[in-house]
């Protein structure tokens, strides 16, 4: 009794307060809802009520009506199944090769280089550098670095490396080396966050129980960075998925590296196939989330989604 006559005297004094905290944090809130509503969802739904549409009856090239014809998506699946597959491989051995390449860069500018905060803040500078120089620069660079002319491609033939009638330009290995070069600061700048902050501590007691520097690699220090490598990983392979540029023909691509972004810019601007488009993008929406879902569960980082 006197206890619900206590909790009854204090629960309406709390109330009140909580309500005048309510209406501040919603006004916080209306901005960022707002921003993702009109930049977000209402764009992702336009995108899918399209990837229904049908073709309008006596309509022109590029007109459709709104309608729920999902054979759009069973003929898009039919036609661009290469493309599709492609596109995640690519992507997928991009964010293999990222990672080689990223955590010993990484691990060494994060645990190594501590001692030397000059050098540790000058090779940081030289991993962002990239970001200062746009995009398509970069790219268009590494095409005219792989262009038959160049010197890079006639010191391989000339080496018997490669073969005379043979082209780096237009070829898988191009593609997936342009993507893995664009998106290696995605991969090493997480790394570097994480392995920044791994206690030394660990390793040496691994080593002081006799542990090989093998072992100690693989039992401490990739479990610790972990967040890391996740974090590097989506960061690298969700974008490289829906990547256009590398495997344009007008890049380092060729008629037999398209991408799935290479077929949506096509159905969008060229052939104005609208719903294949659309339903392509879902495609590629939808097959990303699961991945990266299943990927964050496995690899026990849920808390990064």
């Amino acid at each position: 009794m006197a206890f619900a006559a206590f909790s009854s005297t204090t629960a309406p004094s709390a109330d009140p307060a909580a309500r005048r905290r309510s209406p501040v944090a919603l006004f916080l809130l209306l901005p960022g809802i707002l921003y993702l509503v009109l930049f977000f969802l209402t764009p992702l739904v336009s995108l899918l009520l399209t990837s229904f549409q049908a073709p309008r009856e006596f309509g022109d090239i590029g007109q459709y009506d709104y309608a729920f014809r999902w054979q759009n998506y069973v003929e898009v699946v039919t036609t661009y199944w290469p493309h599709i597959v492609r596109s995640f491989s690519y992507a997928l051995a991009a964010t293999f090769f990222a990672l080689l390449i990223s955590y010993p860069l990484a691990y060494f500018i994060g645990v190594k280089a501590r001692r030397w905060p000059l050098l540790q803040s000058l090779m940081l500078v030289l991993v962002i550098a990239p970001f200062f120089i746009s995009f398509l620069l970069r790219t268009l660079a590494w095409k005219q670095l792989f262009s038959d002319e160049s010197f890079v491609v006639q010191s391989l033939k000339a080496l018997s490396l490669l073969a005379p009638e043979a082209h780096v330009t237009g070829t898988a290995f191009s593609v997936i080396f342009g993507l893995t070069y664009n998106f290696i600061p995605f991969m090493t700048l997480p790394l570097y966050t994480t392995l920044e902050r791994l206690d030394v501590r660990y390793l040496e007691a691994g080593s002081d129980l006799y542990a090989s520097p093998f072992h100690v690699f693989r039992k401490v220090t990739i479990p610790l960075s972990m967040p890391g490598i996740v974090a590097g990983t989506l960061l690298t392979f969700i974008p490289a998925a829906g990547d256009y540029i590398n495997a344009s023909r007008d890049f380092l691509g060729g008629t037999g590296t398209q991408m799935m972004g290479n077929v949506i810019e096509a159905n969008f601007l060229v052939l104005q196939n609208f719903p294949a488009a659309a339903a392509l993008s879902i495609i590629l929406m939808t097959v990303i989330l699961v991945i990266v879902s299943i990927y964050v569960k496995r690899s026990g980082t849920e808390e990064l989604l």
